[in-house]
């Protein structure tokens, strides 16, 4: 449990100590967004705005999740593992991904910086290198990072896959969970709130799964992960990271983490949902971002199959903005959507895991 603290408030001091700094850096090199302009008239106040801040959002990522591990040398506690080490890799080469695609919107000026198909390049290679390794690395107990049994809160042994079929499976989380987390990065502060709530509650679900672990409990209703300690660390620092960073990125943003930090975080959901055994939960704890990405898919299918539009703008986000919501309105709002969906994804857990003991 110390080490999950240390994880957290390690994370926490690196982001909202170097994101100030972040700011002062990319304004004085014109690292500013660039916004769409048939989005709501009110955003185009925030050009300029610096962008990239996903930098100190992985920054203190990783200082949370290698602090809390040295720190944790004291106490006798368990070293880095496969299954962390993994997931900080997917989100860090998403990062890159982002950033490369920022870097070329500010260059030229433009709301467009990697085409769809250099982002999607960026994307596979990472999610299929992640799918490779994730299962290989076994553990004393036989387990690897990644399972090839598709799961709710634990495998579906009825469900199984092989392993070309793993990699595209993760091929489409890792695009899926980037990309929604990319399109809900459209408000001050609203990504990097719902994901503090999202990682939060995936300390809780990886904690337990620890408590509960077959390889050091085995009993009804024990969890079959890797390294599920590991893991929360990861959570802890992710969520650290994101409270830190929204500091600064709370309306009216001083800064904007841009694709470098969207595409991140998006990464660290899908590889979290594959590492826990938990792909199909993640749905119900991600719902906000689910929700974000399908009224883009309701939007565009509509509109070219019918020339209409469900939205008056798609992400939905901006639905309620040109519907006369202030901005800050729809961001506390969406807020509260993500708690609930993270509440009632621990509420799911926690019941399967009491009818598995049959409580």
């Amino acid at each position: 449990m110390r080490q999950i603290l240390f994880a957290a408030g390690i994370a926490l001091a690196v982001s909202i100590l170097l994101t100030p700094l972040l700011i002062k850096l990319f304004s004085r090199q014109g690292f500013g967004q660039e916004i769409r302009v048939e989005g709501p008239a009110t955003h185009q106040s925030k050009r300029g705005t610096p962008t990239m801040g996903g930098v100190a959002i992985l920054a203190g990522l990783w200082a949370g999740y290698w602090g809390s591990h040295l720190i944790g040398m004291g106490y006798d506690a368990e070293g880095p593992s496969a299954s962390g080490l993994l997931v900080l890799g997917l989100a860090t080469s998403l990062g890159v991904v982002g950033f490369l695609d920022d870097f070329i919107k500010i260059r030229k000026q433009r709301n467009l910086g990697l085409n769809a198909t250099g982002k999607y390049v960026g994307q596979v290679i990472s999610a299929v290198i992640f799918g490779v390794l994730a299962l290989q690395f076994r553990g004393g107990s036989g387990l690897t990072p990644g399972s090839l049994n598709l799961s709710y809160v634990r495998d579906y042994a009825t469900v199984t896959m092989g392993a070309i079929v793993f990699i595209v499976f993760c091929c489409f989380l890792v695009i899926a969970w980037s990309n929604a987390v990319n399109l809900t990065d459209g408000l001050d502060g609203l990504a990097a709130g719902s994901m503090s709530l999202a990682l939060g509650a995936y300390v809780i679900i990886t904690f337990w799964q620890y408590r509960n672990a077959c390889a050091t409990a085995p009993d009804t209703g024990c969890y079959d992960v890797r390294d599920p300690l590991d893991l929360a660390l990861i959570c802890a620092a992710g969520a650290g990271a994101c409270i830190g960073f929204l500091w600064w990125n709370a309306a009216p943003a001083k800064i904007f983490m841009g694709d470098t930090g969207s595409l991140a975080l998006g990464g660290l959901l899908a590889g979290l949902s594959i590492t826990t055994r938990t792909e199909l939960l993640m749905v119900v704890v991600g719902a906000l971002f689910v929700a974000e990405a399908a009224s883009v898919m309701i939007q565009v299918a509509v509109f070219r199959s019918s020339r209409r539009r469900v939205f008056r703008m798609a992400p939905f986000h901006h639905h309620f903005e040109l519907s006369g919501w202030a901005e800050t309105t729809v961001i506390i709002r969406f807020w509260l959507l993500s708690a609930m969906a993270s509440a009632i994804g621990l509420a799911l857990f926690y019941s399967e895991y009491l009818a598995a003991v049959g409580g």
